[in-house]
């Protein structure tokens, strides 16, 4: 069967967490992550503060979008008319179980899930995952998953980039941090997340030449600068969370006067959204600043074509394991 034939066609859902489209969605987003249970009047106004920063809404959506095109247009530069490709998301419309149907509906003999997160916890991606399995399963069609990409050289590679690119202009003694979204501890017990995190953190430090804090041995290099890990964006519940948290860290190290500057490298986000605009550059550049430490942060994925091909490359390669229906 000609891989290009409708009958040979495989659906990817490309899988994000989901935005409110515009402020009067703020509500019904909130109160669907939090599994049904509308936010409390000061919780809605927090997160709502947060959005007025922004102008209103982030620009995860629009970000999400340009990824999921330059996706399936290099998936179908890999493989013409072979891949058929839908955005699902875990808190907007449209959601996992959307973008299923919406493939199925297009006559697709198997689903390939892959999330827009490099790092595999099953706290996040797993539910993903099990989501668009389940799914699958509902319309009739096997499925398969790309359950991690920290791995990629080329994603690493493009983390070391912005770690070098953003060392420029940061004074001697610039501490670089890589952060992730902080999760519950009870979740992480046997959870490969921290691992990959640090394995990710690790191969790019590598490549750009700096050493982990704490490592006196080695050659000094980039005006001494060094590298650690931290944790942002921790929910609001009383539950503990994986820290050190980042603004704890920016204080700590002013306090102390470890470091002249701290360059944030949120290599668990790959969009300008919320927990990029404004947890970092708008309250950790704050506390910075407060602090009287230098502050800044590296890009992060968006669209880049080279990382994002590459996962096309290793969708691609899954693809041949998945049995049509």
């Amino acid at each position: 069967m000609s891989a290009s034939t409708p009958d040979g066609r495989i659906g990817v859902v490309v899988m994000a967490y989901g935005t409110p489209a515009t402020p009067d969605d703020v509500e019904p987003y909130y109160t669907h992550i939090r599994r049904g249970r509308p936010p409390t009047p000061d919780q809605l106004a927090n997160l709502q503060i947060r959005y007025d920063a922004l102008g209103g809404t982030s620009t995860l959506a629009a970000r999400t979008a340009d990824q999921v095109a330059t996706i399936a247009a290099a998936l179908d530069r890999l493989q013409p008319g072979r891949f058929t490709t839908a955005l699902g998301q875990k808190h907007a419309f449209p959601f996992i179980e959307d973008g299923v149907a919406t493939l199925a509906e297009t006559g697709v003999r198997s689903i390939i899930g892959v999330v827009l997160a490099p790092h595999y916890s099953g706290f996040s991606v797993g539910e993903y995952q099990s989501r668009v399995a389940a799914a699958a399963a509902e319309a009739g069609l096997p499925s398969a998953a790309i359950e991690r990409w920290h791995d990629l050289a080329e994603y690493r590679a493009f983390l070391a980039a912005a770690v070098r690119d953003g060392l420029v202009g940061l004074p001697p003694r610039t501490e670089v941090v890589f952060t992730a979204h902080s999760l519950p501890e009870r979740v992480l017990d046997g959870d490969p997340y921290p691992n990959e995190l640090r394995a990710s953190a690790e191969a790019a430090a590598a490549l750009v030449g700096v050493r982990e804090r704490g490592i006196i041995d080695g050659p000094r290099s980039l005006d001494d600068a060094r590298w650690s890990i931290a944790w942002q964006s921790a929910g609001a519940t009383p539950e503990p969370w994986r820290g050190p948290d980042i603004l704890e860290v920016i204080r700590e190290r002013a306090a102390n006067r470890e470091v002249a500057g701290i360059l944030v490298c949120p290599q668990g986000f790959v969009s300008d959204h919320l927990e990029v605009a404004y947890d970092l550059d708008i309250e950790a550049a704050r506390v910075a600043a407060d602090a009287g430490i230098a502050f800044a942060r590296t890009r992060v994925l968006n669209d880049d074509a080279v990382v994002l091909d590459a996962l096309a490359a290793r969708i691609a390669a899954v693809a041949p394991m998945v049995p049509a229906r």
